[in-house]
């Protein structure tokens, strides 16, 4: 009796930290940048962290969160980022309100979706290979566009109020890109928990094959799941856009391995593994507090890339190394 209640005792604790291995990581992690660096728990450096570090990631992140639920993967979202990015800011300098250009920036950031979902779904051409081929042609349509890579910069004159209100207004004390990413995660929140898009995507995503054969429009839904991506891309590219004054080509590129990052560290909240609204914004506060950490005790650059790599292959090893065990 006393062993199986031991056991039981172990496969209960093992399933524990399998489920909570991310909240256990972020409150060590949280500790320990607290004790290195005294200005870690500053409120203006959490701020800094949550405006700068966090808003943006994770909005991609909430759009690959979509995509990788469905079983597919969006290598392309730096592009959406860059090309709304670079619309926006093209028809800002050439004179026209902020309401067109983020109006032309979306636009351009649908356009990259819409290609998505038909190379894929019209085509049948897999997610990698599409949104990968996607991504080389954008890349080289920003260079010959930008006369091989020039910035543009804005001065702050441009869309007066307008151009300012995206990025540096706050309603009740919060900050407006804040307050966007809300939004986009009440949205996808939404969508994709709590309506028959989101159990259409879960389907897609644990049985496409049975989801075919049930009546699903996979085609339509897979369409849709690549288009609200590159939207909430475009987003971002906005918002990016609206806090530099400026588009910096294939800038876009640097959220993409953040992103599919966040969202996989998000998926060892769920028994199943499967991506979450939840899980997501958790992973990506967990890779911002960690960047944050080592610039503020002093890493480079390139050795924070290694800690964030250590960083997601510990989190997601430890979570499936137990849950493994506990079954």
């Amino acid at each position: 009796m006393s062993v199986s209640t031991s056991d039981n005792a172990r496969q209960t604790l093992r399933a524990f930290l399998a489920k909570y291995s991310i909240l256990l990581a972020f409150g060590a992690i949280v500790i320990f940048f607290a004790t290195a660096s005294p200005t870690f728990l500053t409120p203006t450096n959490l701020f800094n962290v949550l405006v700068n570090n966090v808003v943006m990631l994770a909005i991609v992140a909430l759009g690959l969160t979509i995509v990788i639920s469905s079983g597919g993967i969006d290598l392309s979202v730096g592009v959406s980022i860059d090309m709304a990015s670079m619309i926006f800011v093209m028809l800002l300098a050439a004179g026209y309100s902020g309401f067109v250009g983020v109006g032309g920036g979306l636009a351009a950031a649908l356009v990259v979706g819409v290609f998505n979902a038909i190379l894929i779904t019209r085509l049948k051409i897999s997610p990698f290979l599409a949104t990968l081929g996607v991504l080389f042609i954008g890349q080289s349509t920003q260079q010959l566009a930008t006369s091989g890579g020039q910035p543009i910069y804005l001065t702050s004159g441009y869309a007066g109020d307008q151009f300012n209100a995206i990025a540096r207004t706050a309603l009740f004390g919060v900050p407006s890109p804040v307050i966007v990413l809300i939004l986009c995660a009440i949205a996808v929140f939404l969508l994709l928990h709590r309506s028959v898009f989101g159990r259409y995507v879960q389907a897609m995503g644990a049985q496409p094959g049975v989801a075919w054969y049930s009546g699903i429009r996979v085609p339509r839904e897979l369409s849709l799941v690549y288009i609200g991506c590159a939207l909430l891309a475009g987003v971002t590219g906005i918002l990016l856009s609206a806090t530099v004054k400026s588009y910096v080509p294939l800038s876009g590129n640097a959220f993409l391995l953040d992103a599919i990052g966040a969202t996989f560290i998000g998926t060892t909240l769920s028994r199943e593994r499967k991506p979450s609204v939840a899980g997501t914004l958790l992973g990506v506060l967990l890779l911002a507090v960690v960047k944050n950490g080592l610039l503020l005790i002093g890493w480079n650059f390139y050795w924070q890339q290694v800690g964030i790599g250590l960083l997601v292959f510990l989190v997601l090893a430890a979570s499936f190394g137990l849950r493994r065990a506990s079954h």
